[in-house]
């Protein structure tokens, strides 16, 4: 069985910075593609970034372009979320996940087969 471990979150003033980690033992993440999602509360589950396989292709939604970097690390086996200007609107439980099947990137849930505990991320003053 495959654990994602997700490592970073904390609380956070208003235009700060945090950055998430997401690693695993036991398997690579080498063959996998990768999302973060978050989830506020009362919300739906919404994609954040994804990035594919090779790490050359990369996909951000509106609200955090500019603000975020996904990243992949093959050789060190972890993938990073920079997350910088952060806003309280990005407060959320943010999840990592992997997919098997997704060779580009996708931010629909459903096509993830690997997920983290997730990690709580709290922007306020």
């Amino acid at each position: 069985q495959v654990h994602l471990v997700e490592s970073g979150g904390g609380l956070v003033q208003p235009g700060g910075s945090l950055r998430l980690s997401c690693t695993t033992s036991r398997y690579t993440l080498n063959y996998w593609s990768m999302c973060w999602f978050r989830q506020a509360p009362g919300k739906e589950r919404e994609g954040v970034s994804c990035i594919s396989v090779t790490g050359d292709r990369k996909h951000y939604r509106e609200a955090v372009k500019g603000r975020f970097t996904i990243s992949k690390d093959n050789v060190k086996n972890i993938e990073y979320l920079q997350m910088d200007t952060l806003k309280p609107e990005d407060t959320a439980v943010y999840y990592c996940a992997a997919s098997e099947r997704v060779i580009g990137t996708s931010m629909f849930s459903s096509r993830y087969d690997f997920w983290g505990q997730g990690t709580q991320v709290t922007v306020s003053s």
